[in-house]
């Protein structure tokens, strides 16, 4: 199965926008701008909201054979282990294998003396096209990036082999996410990954590294755009030399998780994927839900109460809600309007503030990741809430469609305007 040059990861917590999502992909298929759709939930969500991986694979397939869509499309099984691979088994036909976990854990020293024989031939001054500075590469850096990654790189190769064992070959795409750690990965670690994960003969489609700066959720990128920009170009070129230098697949992409909303780094990734012809994945988190809670209140009468409702039970369980994300949001207290003001807000108030549009004054992104975080309560709320999501899906969907084609797909994949 082929990927393909670009891919969107469409979360949908709810699985009740599946066209409104397609409708973007429609879009941009319309200007002659192939993107492949990736309707992707992970096995936390599945948790908090008590659906199944089925109920995803039902929303795609609905949604593809309500809009006649007849290029290729997955499910994404998202940050998956050996501990929950099952559950994903039957429904999903993509697979993000997290190995975050297995990082800088021990590992037989025999095992990290084996893989630095077997790359002596870099020690040196490593050119690669497309970055400026040469590579430095010592015995030593060899074997640092052994005994760190070692462990995950093994990981990723038993998960694999045992999708292949229940999938057999060519049914499914693999993605190797190693992204939520402390530290970024350079592109001297990135290299040897690839050379690691080469000799596991895992056929990726895609890699998710971290990258230096916050990816928090829903809201923009926070760092360094110029260095991240220099990241991201060299990952890339690191990606194009490591296709060749170690027989992987020659659509080996990029993945950027919790890439929905970070529209200052838009621009360098067009850039640079314009620059050296490449594709990119980029995986999207809660935005669709935002957009439904935006729709909701823009309705205004029974939308706007609820979304009101909403946002007063998240301040009040704020620990709860907050401690899964704790490392993907940054939330200060002090800056979050009390409900009994929230409760005054007309609909222009509410979308206003919640909307991310970084212009307008009255946005807050730290009101936008409290809600973010806060599915669960709807969640809880069960049919009221999915009644009130059917009875406002017109304003709803324009919402979700708009926001997915005009503020991601188009500064990513077509033009800067």
């Amino acid at each position: 199965m082929k990927l393909g040059q670009y891919s969107f990861g469409i979360g949908d917590r709810f699985a009740h926008q599946g066209i409104a999502q397609l409708n973007a992909i429609i879009k941009a298929k319309e200007l002659d701008v192939d993107v492949i759709p990736v309707w992707n939930k992970s096995y936390r969500e599945h948790e908090i909201i008590g659906s199944k991986p089925a109920d995803t694979r039902q929303e795609a397939d609905n949604a593809v054979r309500a809009r006649g869509w007849r290029n290729a499309y997955f499910v994404d099984a998202d940050h998956i282990g050996m501990k929950n691979v099952d559950f994903f088994l039957k429904s999903s036909d993509f697979f993000t294998i997290d190995v975050a976990d297995f990082i800088e854990k021990p590992v037989d020293q025999k095992k990290i003396d084996l893989f630095v024989r077997q790359h002596e031939d870099y020690i040196g001054e490593l050119n690669i096209p497309g970055i400026d500075e040469s590579l430095t590469i010592s015995k030593e850096r060899i074997e640092e990036i052994a005994r760190k990654y070692l462990l995950a790189i093994e990981e990723a190769g038993k998960i694999y082999a045992y999708l292949f064992t229940k999938k057999g070959q060519d049914s499914f795409v693999v993605e190797v996410s190693m992204d939520e750690t402390n530290k970024s990965q350079t592109p001297v670690e990135l290299l040897f990954i690839l050379a690691g994960l080469s000799k596991k003969e895992i056929p990726l489609s895609t890699i998710a590294p971290k990258f230096s700066g916050h990816f928090n959720k829903g809201i923009d990128y926070v760092g360094d755009i110029n260095q991240f920009a220099k990241e991201f170009e060299q990952d890339v070129a690191v990606i194009q030399f490591a296709i060749t230098e170690f027989s992987l697949p020659p659509d080996l992409k990029l993945s950027i998780h919790s890439g929905s909303d970070k529209f200052s780094i838009y621009k360098p990734i067009r850039q640079a994927l314009n620059k050296f012809n490449a594709g990119v994945h980029i995986k999207t988190a809660g935005t669709t839900w935002l957009e439904e809670m935006i729709g909701l209140a823009e309705a205004g009468g029974g939308g706007l109460a609820l979304a009101k409702e909403i946002y007063r039970q998240a301040f009040t369980r704020f620990d709860e809600l907050s401690k899964p994300y704790a490392t993907v949001i940054d939330i200060n207290k002090n800056q979050l309007p009390v409900p009994e003001v929230v409760d005054k807000w007309d609909e222009e108030a509410f979308t206003s503030t919640l909307r991310h549009n970084p212009i307008n004054p009255r946005y807050n992104s730290h009101f936008r990741q409290l809600l973010h975080v806060a599915y669960k309560i709807a969640a809880e709320m069960g049919e009221r809430y999915l009644k009130l999501l059917a009875e406002y899906e017109k304003i709803i969907s324009k919402n979700v469609t708009e926001n997915i084609f005009e503020r991601h797909i188009k500064p990513i994949f077509i033009s800067d305007k």
